[in-house]
This record gives C-alpha cells, sequence and structure tokens, in this order.
C-alpha cells in the first residue's frame, strides 16, 4: 500500500473514531433526535459543497427515492441510534461495539441475501458477540437495563449498516451506474428527511436552550458533520479508487483503536481490561470473517520468477 494511502486510511479511522468523541460531547447535552439531525444535516450540505466544486452531476438515474429511503438506514437510524447510546456509553464502548458491522452482516447476507455462510464466518459470529458479552459485564460501566438498552442500540446501527450494504448492492449498485458520492449525498438526504418530522416535533414539544450550548458542543457538532461524515466519505471513496474496496475494510480494525485513543485522551474515559479482552474477541471474529488479509498477504507474497 502507498504511503499516502495508508496516511489517508489512517486518517480515515481517526475521524470515524473520532465520531463517537463528538457523539459523547454532543448528544447530552442536545439530545438524541437533535445531535443525530444536526450530523445528518451538515453531512448533507458539506457533501453538496464537494460535489460541486468537483463539478459531479446529481443523477440518480429515476432512483433518487430508493437511494433516499436506503439512507435511512446507513444514516438516519443509525445516527440516531449511536446518538442515543452516546448519553450513556462512553466513546470507546460504542466505537468497539461498531466493529460489529461485517459479522451482521455475516448473519443478514446468509439469512436473507443467499450469501455463503462457511463454518469459519459463524465461528467468526459467536467469537464477535461473545466479544460484545465480555465487554459488558467487564468493562468499567457497570452493565445494567440502562447500559444494556445502549449496547443493544450499538448494535442494532450495526445491523442497519450491514443490511444497507446489501440493499444498496441489489437496488442502487446493480441497476444503473450512480456516482458512489452522488449516493454517498443521496443518503444523507435520506436521513435528513426522516429524521425532520421528529426534529420539528422536539422543537415543539421541548425546545432546547440554545443560549445555553456551550462552544465545545459546537465544535463537535461540526466535526461530527463535517469531518466525520462529508470529509470522511471524500477519503472513503479515494481510497477505493486508490486501494480498492476490500483493502480499504481494514479501516474496520483501526476505528476502534482511535475510539479508545481518543476516549482517553480527550475525555479522560477510564482503560480497562475489557475493552483489550471483548475488542480483541471481536477483532479476531472480523480476522475470520473478512478476507481482506488472506488477499492482502498474497498479493504481497514473493512470486516466482
Amino acid at each position: 500500500m502507498p504511503l499516502n494511502s495508508l496516511l489517508r486510511l489512517l486518517l480515515l479511522a481517526a475521524l470515524w473514531g473520532g465520531s463517537f468523541l463528538f457523539l459523547r460531547i454532543s448528544a447530552p447535552v442536545l439530545g438524541i433526535v437533535t445531535t443525530a439531525f444536526g450530523r445528518v444535516m451538515l453531512g448533507a450540505l458539506g457533501l453538496l459543497v464537494w460535489l460541486a466544486i468537483m463539478r459531479v452531476p446529481l443523477r440518480f438515474s429515476g432512483r433518487f427515492w430508493v437511494v433516499a429511503a436506503i439512507g435511512t438506514l446507513t444514516s438516519g437510524l443509525p445516527f440516531l441510534l449511536y446518538s442515543a447510546a452516546a448519553q450513556v456509553l462512553p466513546a470507546a464502548y460504542s466505537s468497539i461495539l461498531n466493529a460489529m458491522t461485517p459479522l451482521m452482516g455475516v448473519l443478514i447476507g446468509g439469512t436473507f441475501f443467499g450469501e455463503q455462510v462457511t463454518p469459519k464466518k459463524v465461528l467468526g459470529v459467536f467469537m464477535g458477540l461473545g466479544g460484545v458479552v465480555v465487554l459488558s459485564e467487564t468493562g468499567p460501566v457497570a452493565l445494567n437495563a440502562t447500559t444494556a438498552l445502549a449496547v443493544a442500540a450499538c448494535l442494532m446501527a450495526t445491523v442497519c449498516y450491514a443490511l444497507s450494504g446489501f440493499l444498496t448492492k441489489r437496488l442502487i449498485s446493480d441497476h444503473g451506474t450512480i456516482d458512489n458520492r452522488a449516493v454517498a449525498f443521496g443518503s444523507q438526504v435520506g436521513g435528513v428527511i426522516v429524521l425532520a418530522p421528529f426534529m420539528l416535533w422536539q422543537s415543539y414539544a421541548a425546545p432546547l436552550a440554545w443560549s445555553q450550548v456551550g462552544a465545545e458542543v459546537w465544535v463537535s457538532m461540526l466535526g461530527l458533520g463535517l469531518l466525520c461524515t462529508s470529509f470522511a466519505y471524500i477519503l472513503f471513496f479515494r481510497l477505493i479508487s486508490e486501494i480498492g474496496a476490500l483493502s480499504t475494510l481494514t479501516v474496520t480494525f483501526l476505528i476502534p483503536l482511535f475510539g479508545v485513543l481518543w476516549g482517553w485522551l480527550l475525555l479522560h474515559e477510564r482503560l480497562s481490561l475489557g475493552y483489550a479482552l471483548g475488542g480483541g474477541l471481536i477483532m479476531l471474529a472480523l480476522l475470520l470473517v473478512l478476507p481482506v488479509f488472506g488477499r492482502l498477504g498474497r498479493s504481497l507474497a514473493p512470486r516466482p520468477d
């Protein structure tokens, strides 16, 4: 992997790991709906500006509403669920649980989309679920009904991400040549559409005292929407074009490391053996499920002349 691509991969992991830090700062102050809506709105605006600068045509081949509907799963619901979890769980917890997305993909793909499920993948899924149990039982946050619901919210978000991947391929990628960057923008618009009614209701029923919102919350929201969403998508698609989708998946292994690091450095979250045990099991599970390291190893191995 070229050095520039490696640096971009690390930056992408740092940004997506940092999203859980920003959520932990913003969600307890702004609330679940406002945080999620603000993220998709800023993400959509940032991507719109970028697409205009790059002169990427917003052509959806008559499938805009399909893209927007899938955006409910790629942006709206996951951002809402992670915002809810951020009111209870440390940033490190959510970032580690986010790594369950490929494992959920195995379950969903095998159950609903006819994907081949090998014994190795099944073992990986159970190992990953075991990692969730270990993290919940041994982490620095006491396990009770509230934290259990927050963990469940994170896992439901990974289900949304995994399901959206299959639906995007079946309903969008296989039905035309819509630019992936336009799909990214459309997904954020879909998130805005689905969350807007809830945002309007909350603004009416429980208006927020905006004058009491501190500067760190505003900075966190800007970071969440513009850096961790808009700019992260730019890096993501740049990496796919440079090193391929499979190699870009290695970011999944790096996000929890940055999630734990940022939580420890900036929020003074207490490190725990549970992070190493639970997170380690989930990382081993990913090694079983994702073929990326095996293929990378074969591509880098010496070849006979």
